[in-house]
């Protein structure tokens, strides 16, 4: 007598679970990296509309000015003093691209830097693998740092 079998033994089942499992975590660590990389990409996009921005206030101001000076450091926050590119009450300034910027890159948190001359500007902001990207008054949008409102 034919013993016939129906079904799968436990060996096949725990195999394709394993199978499974080793394919769902591949695809988990490419989700991660692909996230990671588009924060990077909204960061240098946030920036990069810095630059669009800070002409089209460079040209409005009717001094043909960056405006008063702003000290390299963290940008100025909503309760900063008003009249230079970065403040919440100078119309056609940075400060919604700044609050963008850090609100949908860091959740709030104060990563970017800002710094105005007058005549020049740059602004630096952390990237998630934490590197740093600069963008300035002469047009560069590059990895590195700022210094006398120019990136390096």
């Amino acid at each position: 007598m034919k013993k016939s079998s129906r079904g799968f033994t436990l060996i096949e089942l725990l195999v394709v679970i394993a199978i499974i499992g080793i394919l769902s975590s591949v695809v988990l660590a490419s989700l991660t990296s692909a996230r990671s990389k588009g924060t990077d990409a909204a960061i240098q996009s946030e920036l990069a509309n810095m630059r669009a921005q800070a002409e089209l206030y460079y040209s409005s101001s009717g001094a043909n000015s960056y405006g008063p000076v702003v000290a390299a450091g963290a940008c100025p926050t909503s309760s900063s003093t008003t009249g230079n590119m970065f403040s919440t009450t100078t119309t056609g300034g940075l400060w919604s691209l700044v609050s963008d910027l850090e609100t949908k890159a860091f959740g709030g948190a104060t990563k970017a830097h800002c710094q105005s001359t007058g005549t020049a500007w740059a602004v630096t902001a952390s990237t998630t693998n934490g590197q740093t990207w600069c963008v300035d008054s002469a047009g560069n949008s590059k990895q590195g740092s700022q210094t006398a409102a120019v990136c390096n």
